[in-house]
């Protein structure tokens, strides 16, 4: 197994490789306006750290998001033109999963990004695996915290809402090519690789022009 995973879905661009056991190489930028520029040479970055050709890859993966319409589509796009040229699978996880996941915790908790306009995507767990309830988007006040632990880089933005944000900010990429691979090892079922949205794209198209009457 040798799983390259990746996640555009936050201001992290991050990427990673796993050959099943552990991450063998990872590397993350935080920049929310440069998916499209950073995410092909960190890709290209972590498989020469990790020592292998984009060839020995088995295995696809990318955050599916929620996340903003711009960031997200760019490591998706990337992951499903690149399963489709070696000929392996494109798998798609819940970025808030990778998130999740990456916390270790094993009691009841909330994890949360920012979603911008004064919101944050957020989902509930059970503990580093199970999630509970959401994805959904809410502003922070009606997020559901009831005193559990947030993890993520939404709580920091709140903490009068939110309470004390946990460890880790990001989905680092190394989190979701380990939740990957373990769920591959494992036999369960993985997501393919499409877009979780929560929020209908900015842009519309224009209606019909208006008659002008004299």
């Amino acid at each position: 197994m040798l799983v390259l995973a990746f996640d555009t879905a936050t201001p992290a661009v991050t990427a990673a490789v796993h050959d099943g056991e552990r991450v063998l190489a990872e590397s993350t930028t935080i920049d929310a306006r440069r998916h499209g520029e950073l995410l092909a040479p960190t890709v290209e970055r972590v498989l020469s750290e990790a020592g292998v050709r984009l060839r020995d890859v088995t295995a696809v993966v990318a955050g599916r998001g929620p996340g903003p319409y711009t960031g997200l589509r760019v490591g998706l796009m990337t992951a499903q033109g690149l399963a489709a040229t070696l000929g392996v699978p494109a798998h798609g996880i819940c970025t808030l999963d990778a998130l999740a996941y990456g916390s270790g915790l094993d009691e009841p908790f909330l994890a949360a990004t920012d979603a911008r306009r004064k919101e944050v995507f957020w989902a509930r767990y059970a503990d580093r695996r199970t999630r509970l309830d959401g994805p959904s988007v809410d502003k922070p006040a009606d997020v559901p915290v009831a005193g559990l632990p947030v993890v993520g880089a939404g709580a920091e933005l709140y903490p009068q809402v939110l309470g004390w944000a946990a460890e880790p900010a990001y989905p680092y990429a190394g989190f979701l090519a380990a939740l990957a691979a373990e769920r591959i090892a494992a036999g369960a079922p993985l997501d393919e690789a499409r877009p979780i949205y929560l929020r209908r794209p900015d842009a519309a198209v224009p209606g019909a022009p208006k008659k002008v009457t004299a």
